[in-house]
């Protein structure tokens, strides 16, 4: 077995040595703590390629495959606990992807966190979430990955809520927290289920993991609550963690809350980590949702769910996109509708499809936000795009390379990556057979426009027009040098750097995934690479290129047409949309209301149940419990009463006079023998006298 297997652990351990690390650094540790964890990501980064290598030569065969090292953990009887890891093409490519991402990410970091008082403590929880997610990625046991899912959660609360001193970061960290958690109950249930019915928990196992042929073939056999096969009872358990994770509705409310933690934080949230784990979770067990792909006739029910889910979120998410005004929280309603769109692929084109959006995803995204983290930096802390406008003359390194990651987003034809993964999306909803027919395919086209329309908007308003960051001081002051002092500037080469270094994969990255050369798909699927270049002209592509092209220009057009014509002179000036439907514009702004109904209902009756509870254990149990405590003092009473004046007075009595008794009879045991003597004589006469007395009687 080649070293890498057998050590593919130290890729996840090598980021959480350095979290270790840090977390006894001083804060005046600042270099140390930068260098550790971007050292740490560096080695795990050339640990990823070395296993990608591994994987590409062993791709060569044209057939499916997984390395595995499995041991054993723990023994419980004769049960035998194993955990291990894996390398297949899944989990090469999330590894090259997270630790790639991630070092950018990293390195951005120390430009944009230079100034924070606890700068070393963000880069140990960088480093703690970075291990946790590739821990994850490297399981071959669903428990341990189990694990690291949740070490990714805690990672994400201490995260966002990094500047804990803001109420709004405090309680956003502790709504993604709680909010996920909600998700990762019932996926722990899916897990004791799939435990209980297939008795094992690793994936790949020499034919004996709960992945392969034998125990799903076992898994379809059985049947639960209304006819439900076990497997798909599975998958939809499991799934409901992926909900939570990769903010699926309906608990997708956590994560544009999840702005309030820094930029970078941000990035690796949307971008290379969190909400890419519960793709990534679905994309592990998707054999469970479609036994076909082990050549095994089964359900695929939950894949129908996991479609419709991911549709509902797309369109759903796109459409509050276009009514936000924080620089973040538009990307992060972005994040969650793309993410609908990777649930999309996974539940109509299968593990390819979906990863490979995925992908792309991770690196334009991940540009977006650190871009947008470089425009916050040079607006001095600014995030309301009301606010900013007319930036591309300061900043033309992050116009220029945001700009590419916009039209990526936007699937800008033929030259970006997210054109390419998202035609695929599409093109798999077209030829979808379940439930709905064409209708996903609909929201597909129709969240892709929405998604070209708000991206516009925000470009002009942050990068045309003019710039309304001056206005408030402006107002108060006619001091010029004030205004300069308050004008955006670019930021330094740390910020700047990896945002070329992204933008270059947000182009490139989609050529690996062509119809015309689908690198990656092949890849995944194991099968081998061929470059077809008439499947560009093809019947079945070339009308979804086609379509897809034009949906995008008409969202970029109508952009241009209700925001750009017209410039934006005030930052107080309605949005244009709004002017235009004032009826439908306060909804999307409002986010359809889901977070106030959630207060409503959901939230008001656990808290009401609360203050019953309170209410119940004060009056109720605490009451009982002193009655029954006053009982317990008055039986004790009663005990003391009888035993003090009843048991111990009868039995001091009874002593009391068998002491004086025997005071009088020691009286006459003094040791005078000449009163023994006359106590006989008196004794003998008194014996005399009754013998005598019963003579004359007789």
């Amino acid at each position: 077995m080649e070293w890498i297997v057998q050590n593919l652990w130290w890729i996840p351990a090598l980021p959480l040595l350095a979290a270790g690390f840090i977390a006894v650094t001083p804060r005046s540790g600042r270099l140390f703590a930068s260098a550790t964890a971007i050292g740490s990501m560096a080695l795990a980064l050339i640990l990823s390629l070395k296993a990608f290598f591994l994987g590409l030569d062993t791709a060569r065969s044209g057939v499916p495959w997984h390395l595995v090292h499995n041991f054993d953990w723990f023994q419980s009887g004769s049960s035998m606990m194993q955990l291990g890891w894996v390398l297949d093409p899944l989990s090469v490519l999330m590894l090259v992807m997270v630790t790639f991402v991630g070092l950018l990410i990293f390195i951005f970091s120390v430009g944009y966190m230079s100034h924070d008082e606890n700068f070393t403590r963000f880069f140990g929880f960088l480093s703690l979430f970075a291990a946790s997610m590739l821990g994850l990625i490297v399981s071959n046991n669903l428990l341990m990955l189990f694990m690291c899912w949740e070490l990714v959660g805690l990672a994400s609360y201490l995260l966002i809520g990094f500047w804990f001193h803001k109420p709004s970061a405090a309680a956003a960290a502790k709504k993604a927290f709680i909010t996920t958690r909600i998700g990762d109950v019932v996926f722990f249930l899916g897990i004791l289920f799939l435990y209980w019915k297939s008795g094992t928990l690793q994936f790949y196992d020499n034919g004996s993991g709960c992945l392969e042929k034998d125990k799903i073939s076992s898994l379809i056999a059985m049947t639960t609550v209304g006819g439900l096969a076990v497997n798909t009872a599975i998958g939809l358990l499991i799934f409901c963690g992926a909900i939570g994770k990769s903010g699926q509705f309906p608990l997708h409310v956590w994560l544009p809350d999840a702005m309030e933690g820094p930029t970078p934080v941000s990035a690796l949230i949307h971008a290379a980590t969190m909400v890419a784990a519960g793709v990534f979770l679905m994309a592990r067990v998707y054999p469970l949702l479609e036994p076909a792909v082990l050549g095994v006739e089964g359900s695929n029910d939950a894949l129908t769910v996991v479609t419709w889910v991911g549709a509902i979120t797309a369109i759903f998410a796109a459409s509050i996109a276009v009514a936000q005004t924080d620089i973040k929280r538009i990307l992060a309603y972005s994040t969650v509708s793309q993410l609908g769109f990777m649930m999309m692929g996974l539940g109509m084109g299968g593990v390819a499809v979906g990863m490979f959006h995925l992908l792309t995803h991770a690196f334009f995204k991940a540009l977006l936000f650190l871009g947008s983290g470089s425009v916050i930096h040079g607006c001095h802390e600014e995030q309301d795009i009301r606010k900013m406008g007319g930036l591309k003359k300061y900043m033309p390194v992050t116009f220029l390379t945001y700009g590419i990651g916009m039209l990526a987003l936007s699937g800008f034809p033929l030259v970006f990556s997210g054109f390419w993964s998202k035609d695929a999306i599409i093109e798999a909803a077209r030829d979808w057979k379940g439930f709905g027919g064409m209708l996903p395919f609909i929201i597909g086209i129709t969240a892709a426009l929405l998604t070209a329309f708000y991206m516009t908007r925000q470009m002009i308003y942050v990068f045309f027009c003019n710039n309304r960051s001056h206005e408030e001081n402006s107002e108060h002051t006619h001091d010029t040098s004030s205004h300069a002092s308050h004008a955006p500037h670019e930021s330094p080469a740390v910020m700047t750097v990896p945002l070329m270094i992204l933008a270059v994969f947000a182009v490139g990255l989609g050529f690996l995934g062509t119809p015309s050369w689908p690198w990656i798909q092949s890849f995944m699927n194991g099968s081998p690479v061929a470059l077809h270049t008439e499947e560009l002209g093809s019947s079945q592509v070339l009308p979804v290129l086609v379509i897809s092209s034009v949906v995008t220009i008409c969202g970029i057009f109508l952009g241009w047409w209700i925001y750009g014509r017209k410039p934006i002179l005030h930052a107080d000036d309605l949005d244009a949309l709004e002017k235009m439907r004032p009826d439908i514009y306060p909804v999307l702004r409002n986010k359809f209301y889901i977070d106030e109904f959630y207060e409503g209902t959901i939230i008001r009756f656990q808290s009401w149940f609360a203050e019953l509870c309170d209410l119940a254990d004060y009056w109720l149990w605490n009451g009982v419990v002193m009655a029954l405590s006053y009982a317990v003092i008055g039986l004790s009473w009663v005990s003391r009463f009888f035993d003090e004046f009843g048991i111990n007075g009868g039995f001091d009595q009874t002593c009391q006079k068998l002491t004086e008794g025997g005071g009088w009879i020691s009286r006459a045991q003094n040791g005078q023998t000449q009163k023994y003597l006359g106590i006989l004589g008196l004794g003998a006469a008194l014996i005399a006298l009754l013998i005598l007395w019963g003579c004359k009687a007789s």
